[in-house]
């Protein structure tokens, strides 16, 4: 609002002002307006092929995030097939700890009747074999007791063939009264030698019943087990998880697509404060068109040289007036003349003018083509991205099927044991998993028609400025006239004065150091009209005068002219 209204009392009160707010349309045309257009066509460029190459990778980068997702899900799910059967052995059989413990304990029972028998000391006669308590090995200790055992049983048979002998001896006599007679007929009874025939199964027992070479080590092995079986029996199931190192600065087990997305949240600030930058420039571009508006009016007011190389009206009028009064003119202007004054009627761009243009249009040119390589990027990888999309669908089928099914018969005690331990692998799954890439798959943005015109159309623009920058500074000079005619009448008399100066100098032969002290010496005077109100120039013996008349009339004086 205060920027408003100090606007409305510089327009009231002040006509250098509004010449300033007049002389900014022409700047607009000018170089200051097609600075404006430049950075308004980079400020296009960033929000439109800049950006939408930003956003294509941006997709891009979104569709590797979520290809790497999903193979992760994939490895994690195919990783999970393979050892979810183990896992459920291995927590089966914590399951069944108890179970296993009271059946091992049951086992260890059983196998002591397996161990009496092999380790016991019956079936021998302990005091008569010796040779079993030196065995060195289980292997000879239960040969010996084998042995022994055997020679026992044989002793045995023959002890009580005896026995049977003599009891049927007694009953014998005690049957047959008569003497003599009874000790004639049991005679046979006293056949008692004939037990002896049973010695022959010594031989027998060493045949028949042999031991195998490994039996001992075998037992040993056996009793081992049997007793690390029956001692408190725990299981515990431990897992350990290694966490993978980092996959290009991400950690594979988070989320890549979260990772990826707070990288580009922290770009897309960085981009949105070099927007407001360009936004910043619009605005300070736009206020160096009133500055420059501005200082045009201020130096026109007091710098009676600046920009005075025009033939303007006035102009025209005081060498109409010499032409009729007889004197000096310079109208038609001659070949060398016309380099250095300017007609503002023409429609020609004048060789002075020519330069400012050719770097307008070599601006023009050189943005053009870095507008045409950035499109040009924006478009092949537009293209490409559109032919990933187009062509790297892919469709996953993981399938898993698992049957384990191990029957153990019978009621045994290793067949018991057996269904608690090799029964657990008893399992069974069924996966069956499809999926597909396609929300993978990137969308790449093409620009739309309205973005071409942004920044096309203020290329243009800029072409047809560079071309309308010569007639918008001579279209300042008329404004700048109109609004201050006292100075302008003084420029244009000094105009004169030079250029009549310069056919004075050039018509004796005069010329370098004296044409550029008499320069010096004119506008000096010019400048100082009351201390220096007449100067005198001498060429080749002639005296050339030229005074600079006071008064409101001096620019119709015949004595401001050369003689």
């Amino acid at each position: 609002m205060w920027c408003a209204g100090l606007c409305i009392l510089g327009g009231i009160f002040s006509p250098q002002f509004r010449c300033s707010v007049l002389l900014m349309f022409p700047s607009m045309l000018g170089s200051k307006g097609r600075t404006f257009l430049m950075i308004f066509v980079l400020h296009g460029l960033y929000q439109g092929p800049i950006a939408n190459i930003q956003r294509n990778v941006q997709d891009v980068a979104f569709s590797m995030g979520c290809n790497i997702d999903l193979q992760i899900t994939h490895s994690k799910v195919m990783w999970r097939m393979v050892t979810e059967p183990f896992v459920e052995v291995v927590q089966e059989i914590v399951n069944d700890s108890e179970e296993f413990q009271k059946e091992a304990q049951s086992v260890s029972r059983q196998f002591q009747k397996v161990r009496d028998e092999v380790m016991g000391q019956y079936g021998y006669d302990a005091l008569g074999n010796g040779s079993v308590h030196t065995a060195n090995s289980t292997q000879e200790e239960y040969v010996e007791k084998t042995m022994a055992r055997c020679d026992y049983v044989v002793q045995q048979g023959i002890g009580r063939c005896h026995d049977w002998f003599s009891d049927k001896w007694d009953e014998c006599m005690n049957t047959i009264q008569a003497p003599l007679i009874n000790h004639f007929l049991c005679v046979p009874m006293k056949f008692n030698f004939l037990c002896d025939v049973m010695r022959v199964m010594t031989p027998w027992c060493t045949e028949k019943i042999p031991v195998e070479g490994n039996f001992g080590q075998t037992f040993d092995k056996l009793d081992y087990s049997i007793n690390r079986l029956a001692e408190h029996f725990t299981t515990n199931a431990v897992f350990q998880k290694f966490e993978q190192q980092s996959v290009f600065g991400v950690n594979i087990i988070q989320d890549f697509s979260k990772e990826l997305s707070r990288v580009f949240e922290e770009k897309a600030v960085i981009a949105e404060r070099i927007a407001k930058v360009i936004n910043i420039l619009l605005s300070f571009t736009f206020i160096t068109v009133f500055t420059s508006a501005f200082g045009y009016v201020r130096q026109f007011s007091r710098d009676i040289c600046f920009d005075n190389v025009y033939i303007t009206t006035y102009f025209r009028q005081i060498d109409a007036r010499r032409t009729r009064a007889g004197k000096r003119h310079l109208l038609p202007l001659k070949k060398a003349e016309r380099e250095s004054l300017i007609n503002p009627w023409s429609l020609s761009i004048h060789p002075s003018e020519l330069m400012p243009v050719i770097v307008g249009f070599l601006q023009v040119v050189s943005l053009a083509l870095f507008v045409c390589g950035l499109l040009a990027v924006d478009g092949i990888l537009y293209n490409i991205f559109d032919l990933i999309r187009r062509h790297t669908f892919t469709q996953y089928s993981v399938t898993s099927v698992r049957q384990a099914d191990i029957v153990i018969g019978g009621d045994s005690m290793l067949a018991r044991l057996l269904r608690k331990t090799i029964g657990a692998f008893n399992t069974s799954s069924n996966l069956d998993v499809q999926t597909s890439n396609l929300h993978c798959l990137p969308q790449p943005h093409a620009l739309n028609q309205s973005d071409y015109l942004w920044i096309f159309i203020p290329l243009l623009l800029m072409g047809v400025m560079c071309c309308l920058q010569v007639y918008t500074n001579r279209l300042r000079r008329v404004i700048a006239a109109f609004y201050c005619p006292k100075v302008t009448h003084l420029p244009r008399t000094r105009l004169v004065n030079h250029t009549i100066l310069w056919h004075v100098w050039e018509k004796h032969g005069c010329h370098g150091y004296r044409e550029s002290m008499a320069f010096v010496y004119v506008n000096q005077a010019y400048c100082w009209p009351v201390i220096i109100n007449s100067l005198c120039f001498s060429l080749n013996g002639r005296n050339i005068e030229a005074i600079i008349c006071a008064g409101t009339e001096q620019r119709f004086a015949a004595r401001c002219w050369f003689a």
